[in-house]
């Protein structure tokens, strides 16, 4: 008796538990819609998270500026293993623009991570990044930068463009052929010090190896993408397993992002339908492709325009061709706001700001960058809409 009596005692215990558990995580999920919901007529928004290294910072500020617009949402993260002055220069660099104390839509991440090469602290700190900018407000879109990306085309393009869209689509490159990458990637399984240690050091390679999964079918792609909102949730707060498992099988898989965010919405009955195979980046790999891709220069200046994306990488530090990005496809002058609707001048002072989620004149001035990718983001769904059931 005294053992059933217990038993009854533990059920409903379990029970309450489990409820005040889902109540909790419920409550949490709709943190993020602290501000209202925007109408289908406003313009769609961004979330953009810009990643650098050691050494880094001056192009970190001159990418934001490049692609700053108040209706956005930025979220900066410099690597741990930088000087204190670097990360006292940036937290200076934002603390004293007067456009982004007003919009107040710039952060930089306080406790960052140790980002070690190839292993899986980019992930983490992707993640760590959408857990972040899920609480900061609405947005429709994140994108992951580095400091080494740059944009060719300017925010009042992209935001145009973008808005002929459906909002849940998901600009990750993909394929499920592997290729070399089975024997030098999903293969080998490392260790990444940075996971629990402050001082950086190369990855540990174990001796053992591992077969391929049979409980989910691998994918791979760039590790540079454009994702929907819904899905940054679905990977942060869902309720299916699947991108937890996969978290957990790629920490110790090497160049996780490149397969991820990939794997995870082509094992998804529910997203696996919302990927468009593109990351929308200009990128130029040599052949057969190693770890890192070329460095773009002005002889790619043309290319790089017909490709109709709106982002490139990498570039050197300081390269003439960025000079020659700002002055011709961004219409911006060193030290200034890339010019739209909000700023027309380029005066970081003297630029409006947005009204009820529109520019201050009420208008977006996109320029011939937005008919390029919107030619480009047409063909892309359509060739989406002609595979619809073949997912992946």
């Amino acid at each position: 008796m005294a053992i059933k009596s217990f038993m009854v005692s533990f059920i409903i215990a379990s029970l309450l538990l489990s409820l005040f558990l889902i109540s909790k995580s419920a409550t949490y999920f709709h943190k993020s819609d602290h501000v209202r919901r925007p109408r289908k007529s406003d313009p769609v928004t961004f979330a953009y998270l810009i990643s650098a290294s050691s050494g880094d910072v001056a192009r970190l500020e001159r990418l934001l500026l490049a692609i700053y617009n108040p209706g956005n949402r930025y979220l900066l993260h410099l690597d741990l293993g930088a000087p204190p002055a670097e990360h006292a220069q940036l937290a200076d660099f934002v603390a004293k623009s007067e456009a982004f104390s007003r919009f107040r839509n710039v952060w930089i991440v306080g406790k960052s991570n140790l980002v070690t090469y190839r292993g899986p602290t980019m992930l983490s700190t992707t993640l760590h990044a959408m857990a972040i900018l899920l609480r900061l407000g609405h947005w429709d879109w994140f994108v992951n930068l580095s400091a080494a990306d740059y944009p060719l085309i300017t925010q009042d393009d992209l935001i145009v463009a973008f808005s002929t869209l459906p909002r849940d689509l998901n600009f990750i490159q993909h394929t499920s052929h592997l290729g070399w990458k089975i024997k030098k990637r999903v293969k080998p399984i490392i260790i990444d010090p940075a996971l629990y240690s402050h001082n950086k050091s190369d990855i540990s390679w174990s001796a053992n190896q591992r077969g391929l999964p049979t409980a989910f079918k691998l994918y791979t792609g760039s590790a540079w993408t454009i994702l929907s909102r819904s899905f940054a949730e679905y990977c942060i707060l869902s309720w299916d397993n699947l991108p937890r498992n996969l978290l957990l099988y790629y920490t110790n898989f090497i160049s996780s992002p490149e397969g991820y965010f990939q794997t995870v919405i082509c094992n998804s009955k529910d997203f696996r339908d919302t990927a468009v195979n593109h990351d929308l980046h200009y990128i130029v790999w040599d052949n057969p492709p190693k770890q890192h891709p070329l460095s773009l220069g002005l002889k790619d200046y043309r290319r790089m325009i017909l490709s109709s994306v709106p982002f490139a990488r990498k570039f050197k530090r300081s390269d003439p061709v960025l000079d020659k990005i700002d002055r011709e496809l961004l219409r911006r002058r060193k030290g200034e706001f890339s010019k739209g609707g909000w700023c027309l001048d380029g005066n970081r002072g003297g630029c409006s700001g947005p009204i009820d989620g529109r520019t201050s004149s009420g208008v977006l001035r996109p320029g011939a960058g937005s008919r390029r990718l919107k030619a480009l983001l047409a063909k892309l769904v359509s060739t989406r809409k002609g595979n619809a059931g073949k997912f992946c």
